[in-house]
């Protein structure tokens, strides 16, 4: 059987569960190919990659092509530190205003509008652009800015001293205006390749979950390449590894469907959801 094509998400939120896979501690016959998540959303729903994390609003959209990967996701219960809205005015003063997304994102993209529409009431024009912050607010009141670039540059914002923005965490409006967590990234497969190697991805599906496992008991090695990647202080970095979690239980599963019902009424996917999940199926 040829490789399998493997997506990564190339921002160190894919560490804990990628790390064990590149230092050889998990064996996985892959070809790993890595970008952006909205290079991996379109490289899966073209059939250029068997399995990937993909944005989570993107698996409602293509749900017809992808099973879910148990046990596996990116998500936060409560501030994710990596997802975030930089405004020159507090978010609730912003209805009429502009607001930048970042090309690079989906699903943050999908909740921020889900939080302007039921949460904070306001009505904005939105473009997309190049994850910039200085340029993006060029010519827009606020701008979204996830993974990396949003750390890099609520850091540079600090160290300026600037208190002229305002950065709202989404994870954290997120958990205030539903009480649950919320689930960015899930790992997905091919549906035409599970019909056609399932012990393969009955054998990975461990191989997942072992990785994860290697990744938390070795956080001081995650930080460390983490720093070297991004310069991000390790302080900074242990505080996120600390924050980011990547289970997908009974919990997450129900925020999951909470995110899909609000997509559903914003007009953001075109029908509920339901989960189907490898080994098993939930509705």
């Amino acid at each position: 059987m040829r490789k399998i094509r493997l997506g990564y998400i190339d921002y160190i939120n894919c560490l804990p569960v990628y790390y064990a896979i590149e230092q050889g501690q998990v064996p996985v016959s892959a070809e790993m190919v890595k970008g952006p998540p909205t290079k991996m959303n379109k490289m899966f729903i073209e059939g250029k990659l068997d399995i990937t994390p993909i944005s989570s609003i993107e698996f409602a959209r293509h749900s017809e092509k992808a099973i879910i990967l148990p046990e596996v996701s990116i998500s936060a219960d409560g501030a994710v530190e990596s997802i975030l809205l930089f405004s020159k005015v507090p978010v609730t003063e912003l209805d009429g205003l502009r607001v930048s997304l970042t090309t690079s994102s989906a699903t943050s993209a999908a909740l921020l509008k889900i939080l302007f529409e039921h949460y904070y009431h306001v009505g904005v024009e939105y473009s997309a652009e190049e994850p910039d912050l200085k340029r993006m607010l060029r010519h827009s009141d606020a701008a979204l800015l996830i993974g990396d670039d949003a750390m890099l540059a609520r850091e540079t914002v600090r160290k300026s001293g600037s208190d002229s923005l305002h950065i709202t965490d989404l994870g954290s409006a997120w958990k205030e205006f539903t009480g649950l967590r919320m689930i960015y990234a899930l790992w997905v497969i091919n549906r035409k390749f599970t019909a056609a190697h399932p012990e393969e991805v009955g054998s990975i599906s461990k191989a997942f979950i072992e990785a994860k496992e290697y990744g938390f008991a070795n956080v001081p090695d995650l930080v460390d390449r983490a720093h070297r990647k991004t310069g991000l202080p390790v302080k900074v970095l242990k505080e996120y590894f600390d924050t980011i979690k990547y289970s997908f239980g009974k919990e997450e599963q129900k925020a999951l469907l909470t995110f899909y019902d609000y997509a559903y009424k914003s007009g953001l996917i075109e029908e509920r959801v339901k989960l189907n999940i490898w080994g098993e199926e939930i509705g």
